[in-house]
């Protein structure tokens, strides 16, 4: 069993905030596997599907973004899956420009709550991530209150291909590995749009 897991808020007022594109992300994954997340399971809404070959448990915790960890610490024991080979995590990453995209295969949490959340419950930085670009083009005196705040109309068409990207890599870390997708989508953000031309379709 393969789980991804996109790390944002319930609830209506946050859906399209910067701090929810993993849940964004995994919507479009199950969007496009013909699925719907709504399953209440370990804490977290859930679906299963398949991709790349593989069974694969999609998720969004329910327990807030600071305790992403508690939720994803059930899946991953309920499911018997070893996060350091079969777990992707998917989020938002204040420190990459807005619409650009970058896979990882560890790492700290580099001061995101909701991944330290997930690090400190399974014990390891060995979890390969999607990190989507959430960083304005303008200094915010408040970064707590805009991660929160709604997406502008004028960014929603970056979000939609930023998400279209995030589904994307994903499903390339599961069929081809982490190190593939690094390859193909850790590119400069103009790169990344051509890429997404490439990909989308």
């Amino acid at each position: 069993m393969k789980l991804i897991v996109g790390l944002g808020n319930p609830g209506i007022e946050y859906q399209f905030t910067p701090h929810n594109l993993g849940f964004l992300a995994v919507d479009r994954i199950a969007e496009q596997c013909g699925v719907r997340v709504d399953n209440r399971h370990c804490r977290a809404q859930t679906a299963r599907t398949r991709i790349a070959g593989h069974e694969v448990l999609l998720a969004k915790p329910e327990t807030f973004m600071n305790l992403s960890g508690a939720a994803v610490r059930e899946l991953v024991r309920e499911y018997e899956v070893q996060p350091e080979q079969d777990l992707v995590l998917l989020y938002d990453e204040m420190d990459l420009p807005f619409g650009t995209l970058r896979v990882r295969p560890r790492g700290r949490s580099a001061g995101h709550n909701g991944v330290e959340s997930v690090i400190d419950a399974l014990g390891t930085q060995e979890i390969a991530r999607v990190r989507m670009g959430i960083a304005p083009d303008h200094p915010v005196g408040d970064g707590a209150r805009y991660v929160l705040s709604q997406f502008k109309k004028s960014q929603l068409a970056a979000v939609d291909q930023i998400v279209d990207l995030a589904a994307e890599a994903a499903r390339v870390i599961l069929g081809e590995g982490v190190q593939a997708a690094m390859n193909r989508f850790n590119r400069r953000p103009e790169e990344a749009s051509d890429q997404g031309s490439e990909v989308s379709g």
